[in-house]
């Protein structure tokens, strides 16, 4: 991976549950609409065709106002390894998850967000790191409900 710190923003986190899980819990819609995003964020996924060229459509709905619409498209799909994924809505940037197996009961996940340039990613970056941290709390709790 291309590991650019000017234009990226990146976060990770062991969780103590196994990859096949951990990877579950994003694949599978019931489970990720529940987890993305912050604290008291809701989703509403319209289109999440987890496949290379495949569109992720969804509206995050903020805890007081707002709703945010995000449309991408999948660009690598190694299942239990890697998603990444290009936005084509406002914030620009390419989205990698990966999933690291560390041993039958931990995986670290990591996000990595790419931007063109270190302008865009500093517009970003102070909202992004703390937010992402969030995700990473609510992904945890979520892991709890997959079978």
């Amino acid at each position: 991976m291309n590991t650019n710190t000017d234009c990226e923003i990146y976060s990770s986190r062991v969780l103590e549950f196994s990859v096949e899980k951990v990877y579950r819990a994003f694949a599978e819609v019931e489970h990720l609409k529940d987890w993305w995003g912050p604290e008291g964020f809701t989703n509403t996924i319209h289109e999440f065709d987890l496949k290379p060229g495949g569109n992720w459509i969804l509206t995050m709905h903020g805890p007081e106002v707002g709703h945010y619409e995000n449309a991408s498209v999948f660009t690598t799909v190694v299942p239990m390894e890697l998603v990444a994924w290009q936005r084509k809505s406002k914030p620009l940037f390419a989205m990698e998850v990966g999933f690291k197996k560390l041993d039958d009961a931990r995986t670290e996940i990591s996000f990595r967000m790419i931007f063109d340039s270190a302008e865009e990613c500093n517009k970003i970056k102070g909202f992004a790191t703390p937010k992402n941290e969030e995700n990473f709390d609510r992904l945890e709790r979520e892991l709890l409900k997959v079978g």
